[in-house]
C-alpha cells in the first residue's frame, strides 16, 4: 500500500504574481529565460532543493528500514515474479545486452534469472561505480567471471570487456506514478542513464511496498521506462524507447509483456 504524510511532504512553491499599474495580472512573463540555466534546463529553488533531499532522505531510510524487515521467503516470490515480468518485457531475445546488478541490502536477487539468461545467449553486463560523483560503466559477466570488489565492496566481474547495455536494470529503493525511481542518493543511475548513447531502455525494479505517491522529480532526475514490482502491475512510462534487439538501435517494434 502507498504510504503518504502530507504532514512530512515538502512545502509546495509559493508562486507570486506581478500586477500593473491598472491592477491586472498579466497572463505570462514577459521573458522566462532568467528562469533557465546555461544548459536551458529549469532553475532549481535552492529552499525546495533542500526539503526535497531532506523528505528523501527520511523516506528512503524508512523504505530501507522496511524492506530489511521483508522475510526471506517474500524476498523470493517477489524476486520470482519480478523475472518473469522482465521476461515479458524482454523477450530474452539472444543478442541482446542486458545490465543486471549484484543485490545487496536485501534487493530483489536476480541471480538465478542472470544465470538463466546467459544461459539462453542473452549477453549480461553489470554496473561499476568507479568514483564518486562519475557515471557507471558496464562490464560484461557469466556465471564464471572472476568477481572483485567496487566501492561498498560491491562485486563486479574483474575481467570482463566494457559494453554499452540496450537495457538497464535499476534497483530501486522507492518510485511513483510516474516511473520516477529514488535510490540510495548517489545519483548513479541518474547520471548514467543521462549520457548513454544510444539511449538504453530503463527499468526499475523493486518492491510493492517502495510505492510513493510522488519522489518530488527534480530536473536531474531520470524517470524510468518501466517499473516492475513483482505482485503489482508493472507500468510503463509513455514514450518509452523501441529497442531492435542484438544492436541496440531503435526500431518502430516494442515488445510487450
Amino acid at each position: 500500500m502507498t504510504r503518504w504524510n502530507q504532514e512530512e511532504s515538502p512545502a509546495p512553491m509559493t508562486i507570486t504574481t506581478d500586477k500593473g499599474n491598472d491592477g491586472a495580472v498579466p497572463a505570462s512573463p514577459p521573458c522566462s529565460l532568467h528562469e533557465l540555466r546555461a544548459d536551458g534546463t529549469p532553475r532549481v529553488d535552492p529552499v525546495q532543493a533542500r526539503d526535497v533531499a531532506r523528505w528523501r532522505k527520511a523516506e528512503r531510510e524508512r523504505l530501507l528500514a522496511e524492506r530489511s524487515a521483508l522475510t526471506v521467503e517474500y524476498r523470493a516470490q517477489q524476486a520470482l515474479a519480478i523475472a518473469q515480468a522482465l521476461d515479458r518485457i524482454l523477450a530474452s531475445a539472444p543478442g541482446t545486452t542486458v545490465s543486471v546488478y549484484w543485490p545487496i541490502r536485501a534487493e530483489p536477487d536476480l541471480r538465478p534469472w542472470m544465470h538463466a539468461l546467459s544461459q539462453a545467449g542473452m549477453r549480461i553486463a553489470l554496473p561499476v561505480a568507479l568514483a564518486l560523483g562519475q557515471p557507471l560503466v558496464f562490464r560484461e559477466w557469466h556465471p564464471q567471471a572472476r568477481l572483485a570488489r567496487g566501492l561498498w565492496k560491491i562485486p563486479y566481474p574483474a575481467d570482463g570487456a566494457k559494453v554499452t547495455p540496450d537495457i538497464v536494470i535499476a534497483p530501486l529503493v522507492g518510485f511513483d506514478g510516474g516511473c520516477y525511481r529514488l535510490g540510495y542518493g548517489g545519483g548513479f543511475f541518474d547520471r548514467t542513464l543521462a549520457t548513454l548513447s544510444p539511449k538504453a531502455l530503463a527499468v526499475g525494479v523493486g518492491y510493492p511496498s517502495a510505492a510513493l505517491r510522488t519522489i518530488y522529480p527534480q530536473p536531474h532526475d531520470v524517470p524510468m521506462d518501466w517499473i516492475v514490482t513483482g505482485s503489482l502491475p508493472s507500468v510503463r512510462r509513455a514514450a518509452a524507447p523501441r529497442i531492435r534487439h542484438g544492436t541496440g538501435d531503435h526500431s518502430d517494434k516494442q515488445r510487450e509483456p
